[in-house]
């Protein structure tokens, strides 16, 4: 299993041009899965200067960088605070996975508030988000039968069936896998630990694969009309204040 590469990560991050709110692990290393050449994948919110959101030239709302230090590549990508919350109110999956990550990089005292609030934004109709996720994975997978994206369709199907069923954010497939026991994801995981990014899937048994989705995205669906959790997200008013104090403290620094 891949080490985390914590200064070469750091390096990066103090390369982005503007104050972070946050920023987290996503992709393999968040999801429990990383292979010897998987890249970082950094995900967070950058405040933009108040002249850069009240005037007529405005900077962009989100930046990416990559970059590649002796040999491993670090991918990162955060959005402007406004964008990040309306991301947020728009039940976005990945915005919250990224948001409950427990591996931080960097960190404010409103990150810790920006959490809180987030917690009242989880509705049921994130599971229409997850399902939809899971299903446009698994349309990659049938074509190129590898073990990535087979091992992606059943994290996210347990992670919004987690969801559904508590109301908390888990991302990791094995922690999640205790929980749902699927006998089969243990040699799938073991099976990408030990390979790599690109690891083919040969004489796999897809019928069998297939009634496994199939039956999980069932599941999801039923969790959802099942789940106690609102309709639309509570925190709408949290997050305006959060951005307008965020805006008018930055803009004094």
């Amino acid at each position: 299993m891949q080490a985390m590469n914590d200064q070469l990560i750091e390096s990066v991050l103090n390369r982005q041009p503007y104050p972070l709110l946050f920023a987290s692990i996503s992709g393999s290393h968040l999801y429990g899965f990383p292979s010897y050449d998987s890249d970082y994948d950094v995900r967070g919110a950058h405040i933009l200067p108040l002249e850069n959101v009240v005037g007529l030239y405005t900077e962009r709302d989100t930046i990416e960088m990559k970059t590649t230090i002796d040999g491993v590549e670090v991918d990162l990508v955060t959005h402007d605070i406004k964008k990040y919350f309306e991301l947020l109110l728009n039940r976005n999956s990945n915005i919250l996975e990224q948001i409950f990550s427990p591996l931080l990089h960097r960190n404010t005292p409103y990150f810790d508030e920006l959490r809180e609030v987030a917690r009242g934004c989880i509705t049921k109709n994130h599971g229409h988000a997850f399902r939809g996720f899971a299903q446009n994975i698994w349309k990659s997978f049938e074509k190129q039968r590898r073990l990535k994206p087979l091992l992606y369709v059943f994290r996210v199907l347990l992670a919004g069936l987690h969801v559904m069923e508590t109301g908390e954010v888990e991302s990791n497939i094995m922690r999640l896998n205790h929980r749902y026991r699927l006998p089969y994801l243990g040699d799938l995981i073991t099976l990408k630990l030990q390979g790599s990014e690109g690891t083919l899937l040969e004489d796999l048994d897809l019928e069998f694969y297939e009634r496994e989705y199939r039956r999980l995205i069932r599941k999801l669906d039923d969790a959802r009309m099942a789940s106690d959790l609102p309709e639309e997200p509570r925190g709408k008013p949290e997050l305006h204040d959060l951005l307008v104090r965020l805006r008018l403290e930055y803009a004094s620094r």
